[in-house]
């Protein structure tokens, strides 16, 4: 099985400040910090660090340097990635003295992708192989459309969430990975109460991983329903939690290992993440966990 992650690459910028900024107002930041992120980065450089062989399809400007070396330090195929003209996605991230964060995106390059390209990149794809993706490229429903007349799996982690989100295809999905807003507007829900079961209406062949922050998470898949809580540890920035969880997550997955195992060290992985500053930087390698 070959795991393919077509997503986004970005510098973040992150600003330290005593609370988010107000509307109106002029806020001093106490620092400044640059790092690689991106969802889809953040989320390669899990499963790498995860002990995954991931291919990682994007696009960078010709700022993205810095992003390029990422996904070589952290063992990350870049067959694919591609340089293109103009700015490479961005991120300005707010962290306030509760580290908790607030991130305003330019998609930039992020928001280049090309029928063709896809078309390309998939040609070397086969049934059987996982293909992940989040939602801050542009052509998801493009790619999802080509990805299941392929045959591939599709794991779909749908952030940010919003109106593009409902031109996909829901029913190709093979795995959802959602937090609570997420999975409420995907099932249609008004009651968090009924997210689940409304997912497992919608959707009944799909996999879907609830995650729920500091109350853990949820694994459902047809009638087997697993709860796992967040474990608990002094948070510095929560910005790649999600990612870190999902890329170990999937790992685990792609192993074959039991749920409940894998659900256990993707909140160790992410429990991690939380407790160091930065995206990509704060994901731990594997051994991490053990130590």
């Amino acid at each position: 099985m070959k795991v393919l992650n077509i997503g986004s690459l970005n510098i973040d910028y992150v600003y330290t400040v005593d609370h988010m900024v107000r509307e109106g107002e002029t806020l001093a930041s106490s620092q400044l910090e640059s790092f690689c992120g991106g969802k889809g980065l953040n989320q390669s450089i899990a499963l790498s660090r995860a002990g995954v062989k991931v291919y990682h399809v994007g696009l960078v400007g010709e700022d993205g340097e810095m992003l390029l070396e990422a996904c070589r330090s952290n063992g990350i195929d870049t067959t694919y990635l591609k340089q293109v003209e103009g700015k490479s996605g961005h991120a300005i991230i707010q962290v306030d003295k509760d580290a908790q964060n607030s991130i305003l995106l330019y998609a930039g390059s992020n928001r280049k992708f090309t029928k063709e390209y896809i078309d390309e990149v998939l040609k070397d794809f086969q049934k059987g192989d996982m293909l992940l993706l989040q939602n801050e490229i542009n052509l998801v429903d493009y790619i999802v459309e080509l990805a299941y007349q392929k045959g591939l799996t599709i794991v779909l982690n749908p952030s940010p969430y919003n109106e593009y989100m409902e031109q996909i295809d829901m029913s190709k999905i093979s795995i959802f990975l959602v937090n609570e807003v997420e999975a409420a507007q995907i099932a249609g829900a008004d009651n968090p109460n009924d997210v689940l079961p409304l997912m497992k209406e919608k959707y009944p062949d799909a996999m879907v991983i609830l995650t729920l922050g500091d109350k853990g998470s949820i694994y459902q898949y047809k009638d087997e329903i697993i709860k796992q809580d967040a474990i608990k540890v002094k948070v510095v920035d929560t910005t790649a939690a999600g990612d870190t969880f999902t890329g170990y997550f999937l790992a685990g997955i792609i192993e074959n290992r039991p749920v409940e195992e894998i659900l256990k060290e993707s909140a160790k992985a992410a429990a991690i993440a939380v407790s160091r500053k930065g995206a990509a930087v704060s994901i731990p390698y594997k051994n991490e966990l053990n130590s």
